[in-house]
């Protein structure tokens, strides 16, 4: 190995990015959990450590709670960078701290915020463009000073999950699609529930939100439960009937 290549890590097969500690497990926690009960690798990196909230006593309480929710889910990485929370903003240091990740794990799938989410965090909006960023940073070559010489990851695929559990409007274009959590549905709860700080029994109404929203989205698809997710490039079926018909109940 040249003295100069960094050691690597093994590889995961699946990175999702949030703005802060428990954006991940909201959008789709159940999707990851699922992917790891199928064998896949799967990590998640927190932008930030999502402090100062109003219950939280600091950054240490948050991270054991982030730590608890990923055990929960099963995942085998879990990294939270040193941007600003409150303060966060799409910039060409933090697109290239996340495709430092991305360069270090290699996924084949990326998972990012889909959208803005109005009367909530604006970080969620520049989450979702720093992610889109670093995708691309990830794969460019000639730029090895930027990257601490890791070398050059293609990421295959990327994909959005929406965080508006108070809007009934979709982030606008295709791409959309149902993913299957009628196995996980119930560990996805269990994940959120390990952020006791940010969510206290008085806000209840958040799981009953989180769980309407899982079996209304399962229904509509043949589940019992799901979660929308956005495809960032367009999906193609190499056998149409058994894509369509293999699993729904319709």
């Amino acid at each position: 190995m040249n003295p100069k290549t960094p050691s690597l890590p093994e590889p995961l097969d699946v990175i999702a990015v949030g703005a802060h500690p428990d954006d991940v497990e909201i959008g789709c926690g159940g999707t990851l959990a699922r992917m790891v009960q199928q064998g896949f690798r799967v990590g998640i990196v927190d932008l930030t450590d999502g402090e100062p909230t109003p219950l939280s006593p600091g950054p240490e309480v948050r991270l054991q709670e982030a730590q608890a929710a990923a055990r929960i889910l099963g995942i085998q990485v879990r990294e939270t960078l040193a941007l600003p929370n409150r303060r966060l903003f799409d910039n060409f240091e933090a697109r290239v701290e996340l495709a430092k990740v991305f360069r270090r794990y290699r996924p084949r799938l990326v998972l990012g915020i889909a959208d803005r989410t109005p009367m909530a965090s604006p970080d969620h909006w520049q989450a979702m463009q720093i992610t889109d960023a670093a995708v691309f940073y990830s794969r460019l070559s000639k730029w090895d000073d930027a990257f601490d010489g890791l070398a050059v990851h293609r990421i295959q695929r990327q994909i959005w999950y929406p965080l508006g559990l108070q809007t009934l409007n979709h982030p606008a274009g295709g791409g959309a699609f149902v993913s299957d959590i009628s196995a996980t549905l119930s560990i996805k709860l269990a994940s959120i529930r390990a952020y006791q700080t940010q969510f206290p029994p008085e806000k209840d109404r958040v799981f009953r939100l989180v769980e309407g929203q899982g079996r209304m989205l399962g229904a509509s698809a043949g589940f019992e439960a799901g979660e929308l997710l956005i495809s960032a490039t367009t999906l193609g079926l190499t056998n149409v009937f058994e894509s369509i018909c293999h699993g729904t109940a319709l």
